[in-house]
């Protein structure tokens, strides 16, 4: 599948960025989540590109082949949409609709609020807009959900990159498995005395949308790459909503297409669920909410079919 697409470097915001592209025409970002890469985009490359559109696909700061600067403040969501708004430039466009999944959707979202002057679209997959709150997240999820909360596991340096870099395969079978559509209970994202991954469902045979070549891949790339540029973007949270103060209130404009799994763990974490209900009110251009069946929060990967036609559908519509 690798070799169908075109990878190159390109340097934006000071690093060097690893990026897949294919096609010709109007600029679409699609921007991953953790812990993937853009081979998680694989479905959506091919698809985008035949109906007429340039699409790149980073690996996003700390990820894959792109740099991974050491300073976990390197990693705030400035320097993530820094990294967006640079490569739109590199790619010698204006303007470009820039599609996320996970923590891409985030990233997405912010991309669109801090400037609108580039984003004509956003879609989003996986994690609505989530406007800044009263309170730094971090303590909210704690008097919330209790220190074994996964976000506030995350927290220290060190800690979890012990536990998921132990033993690579393992760690991607049960996060890509635990966290699917096919897992007999949808995870609540607590930490047991075992660690992380001891509460996520690992599947045998493995879920009809991941192959073996899947995970030959997730499995070398990050034995490679370890996942600490990943869990950087985690230790930033509190940071992010100290800097956001500016925003607070503030409303994305371009229009947009939100797509969520209904067994997909963020669509059932209490608080986050009410963003999802009120997603209208932050964003009020929201052409389309298209909530999956059956479908887990590897929404691009799990359904691809469905995903495509809705952003195609979207596309379409700018």
């Amino acid at each position: 599948m690798a070799s169908a697409f075109t990878h190159r470097n390109v340097e934006t915001n000071g690093i060097q960025m690893h990026i897949v592209e294919a096609g010709q025409g109007p600029l679409v970002v699609v921007l991953h989540g953790f812990p993937e890469g853009w081979y998680s985009w694989r479905h959506e490359i091919p698809a985008l590109a035949a109906a007429g559109y340039h699409v790149v696909a980073p690996d996003q700061r700390g990820y894959g082949q792109t740099d991974r600067p050491s300073e976990v403040r390197s990693y705030s969501m400035f320097h993530l949409v820094g990294d967006v708004v640079g490569l739109i430039k590199a790619m010698g466009e204006k303007t470009a609709v820039v599609v996320g999944h996970d923590w891409g959707a985030s990233v997405a979202w912010n991309t669109a609020l801090f400037r609108p002057d580039l984003v004509r679209g956003v879609a989003a997959l996986s994690v609505p807009l989530r406007p800044r709150i009263a309170r730094p997240p971090l303590d909210v999820y704690r008097k919330a959900l209790g220190p074994n909360f996964y976000q506030i596991y995350f927290q220290e340096p060190g800690v979890a990159e012990l536990e998921l870099e132990k033993d690579v395969r393992h760690t991607m079978t049960a996060v890509l498995c635990g966290e699917s559509g096919e897992v007999t209970r949808v995870p609540d994202l607590m930490v047991t005395d075992k660690g992380f991954l001891d509460g996520l469902e690992v599947l045998q045979p493995l879920p009809s949308w991941l192959t073996k070549r899947d995970l030959d891949y997730w499995t070398a790339e990050f034995s490679r790459t370890g996942f600490g540029g990943g869990l950087n973007w985690y230790r930033n949270v509190n940071e992010n909503w100290e800097r956001l103060a500016p925003w607070t209130g503030a409303c994305v404009m371009a229009p947009a297409l939100y797509v969520v799994g209904n067994r997909d763990d963020v669509y059932q974490v209490p608080g986050i669920t009410e963003f999802v209900q009120n997603l209208k009110n932050s964003v009020p251009n929201l052409t389309q909410m298209v909530v999956l069946d059956g479908c887990g929060h590897w929404t691009q990967q799990e359904r691809p079919a469905e995903v495509n036609a809705a952003l195609l559908e979207f596309l379409g519509q700018l």
